[in-house]
């Protein structure tokens, strides 16, 4: 009977794979008519930064197309489209042969309509398959660099992992970060960062409600522990297949927990209006920056102000490898007496990245 127990457990694995695998394929056969009159027949997957991600049969993993270069799409399977002025929605690629359509837009049928809609080619930012398991919405990378100097016996690390998932109208993220920096006589300082933020769009074009979340430690600060929580609005200023803008305004609380060793003032609740940006810049396989901001005025405490800002400068290698120069800073005009204003620091190091990131 023992026996029996790993050979169930072998087969209901294996039976899972089979079925997730089986899930996760389509028939491919998805046109892509290129400006330069070639023609590919394809599994389009989905389309970021300027980017259009698409399986063939005859290549193991994905190939990656630059949009510009993309005349038309025809396919007839459902997707989430999201457009330059924040909207979304999700629909069929309708082929010229059924409905005649202009060659610069994509002719879709919005579900559960029996009317077209003409969507200009240039207009279209994100595309994605409507009807794909988890996995294949998962995009983000792992980061990581060290360096070490035998004069003083300088070590440095940095580690920083994100992950994101999107839907037609609705997108969360996750990102950690770790840095450690260690030299002889001097006490090793270190920070680790945690954020999550989502967006979902609201029915006003170019609008999204927005939230965020954050847990932040600090040595050369001397936080502990410090969450932030946030919730407002947020518009996109640029939405392009190459340059992303957004602006958010948000309510937020902040509570800090600091050191005892510095001070006896060790807990402090911050009230304020959160006022963030967040900036992605593409270049088809060559680059990308994100820099994200944000300042946060005390309501409950005048006059005191945070800043944060990460910056990251992706430069491709090859295929899902990166090289990665990072910025980080914490900012605090009017901390407790003992404590540092300011944390800040550079890293450079390797990415991995998987899905479309």
């Amino acid at each position: 009977m023992e026996n029996l127990i790993p050979a169930r457990l072998l087969l209901l694995l294996t039976t899972m794979a089979l079925l997730s695998s089986s899930a996760l394929a389509r028939p491919k056969t998805d046109i892509l008519y290129m400006k330069n009159g070639d023609r590919i027949t394809c599994e389009v997957k989905r389309l970021e930064g300027g980017i259009i991600e698409v399986g063939l049969d005859y290549v193991d993993g994905s190939v990656l197309i630059d949009w510009e270069k993309v005349d038309r799409l025809e396919s007839s399977y459902l997707f989430a489209v999201q457009l330059t002025d924040g909207s979304t929605f999700a629909g069929e690629v309708v082929r010229p042969k059924e409905l005649p359509s202009n060659s610069q837009n994509l002719t879709m049928l919005k579900f559960g309509t029996v009317e077209p809609v003409e969507v200009p080619q240039d207009d279209v930012v994100r595309v994605t398959q409507a009807s794909v398991s988890l996995w294949r919405r998962l995009n983000g990378g792992v980061t990581f660099g060290s360096q070490y100097s035998k004069g003083n016996s300088t070590k440095q690390y940095n580690f920083t992992s994100d992950a994101g998932y999107e839907e037609s109208k609705w997108a969360v993220k996750a990102r950690y970060s770790s840095n450690l920096s260690s030299s002889t006589g001097v006490d090793a300082s270190t920070r680790n960062q945690f954020d999550v933020t989502g967006y979902r769009v609201s029915k006003r074009k170019n609008v999204f409600y927005a939230g965020s979340g954050g847990l932040l430690q600090s040595s050369v600060q001397g936080i502990d522990n410090q969450l932030t929580v946030a919730g407002g609005l947020g518009m996109f200023l640029k939405n392009t297949t190459r340059k992303r803008l957004t602006v958010t305004g948000a309510l937020a609380g902040q509570r800090t927990l600091y050191s005892s060793s510095f001070s006896q003032n060790e807990d402090q609740l911050i009230i304020g209006a959160l006022f963030g940006s967040t900036l992605d810049i593409f270049q088809f396989k060559r680059t990308h920056l994100t820099v994200t901001g944000n300042v946060l005025p005390a309501l409950n405490d005048m006059g005191r102000v945070f800043g944060r800002l990460n910056a990251s400068y992706y430069l491709k290698l090859f295929r899902k490898l990166d090289l990665n120069f990072s910025f980080y800073g914490n900012w605090d005009n009017d901390p407790p007496e003992g404590f540092s204003k300011s944390d800040y620091g550079t890293s450079t190091g390797l990415s991995i990245s998987f899905g479309n990131h």
